[in-house]
């Protein structure tokens, strides 16, 4: 079992129902999905480049990505609607605590000049974003092979119904805010 889940229900969970004074533990925010995705810059002009960015996903993740196609033409980037133009992976229950742990215990210490994350990146339904400008501080990832540095998009989505709730989830799984 993941460690990170382990936490959640033996010290997360009791902390938030005492918290919010919420007496159903099943109605105790948890984390019901991590949406990691990429952008692949000149995708358009070679496909080694969009496979190198599955296969970097892939091994971040721990689960096959799919590739995101463009939704509308646009001339000046050169881009077509249906081209390929990036990748995601969808995370749900063993996989997402995984990822997560080593998100916020390996990943973010390895960022340069980290400061922590933005505390105002919800959504006001308790859902969380956030960007990484290197792909490469996940231990996934052989510094070597890396011919190109994407940025990462990760979306944290709970079952939190306001904001306060979903950052102190978040907050009780040390997840390093700076405000």
């Amino acid at each position: 079992m993941a460690r990170l889940l382990e936490t959640y229900r033996e010290e997360v969970r009791p902390r938030l129902m005492e918290e919010f004074s919420i007496e159903n533990p099943h109605a105790v925010p948890r984390i019901e999905k991590v949406v990691v995705s990429m952008g692949i810059g000149r995708a358009v002009e070679t496909r080694k480049r969009l496979e190198d960015g599955l296969r970097d996903l892939a091994l971040i993740t721990g689960q096959k990505p799919v590739m995101t196609r463009a939704k509308k033409s646009i001339s000046n980037f050169k881009l077509r609607q249906g081209q390929p133009i990036g990748c995601k992976a969808t995370l749900r229950r063993l996989r997402m605590y995984e990822f997560l742990d080593r998100l916020i215990n390996v990943a973010m210490p390895r960022i340069r000049d980290f400061r922590g994350v933005s505390g105002r990146s919800f959504d006001g339904r308790g859902n969380y974003a956030m960007g990484i400008k290197e792909h490469i501080v996940s231990p996934e990832i052989n510094f070597d092979k890396v011919d190109e540095v994407w940025g990462m998009d990760i979306i944290i989505a709970t079952t939190a119904k306001t904001d306060a709730e979903a950052k102190a989830l978040l907050k009780h799984f040390n997840m390093p805010f700076n405000s």
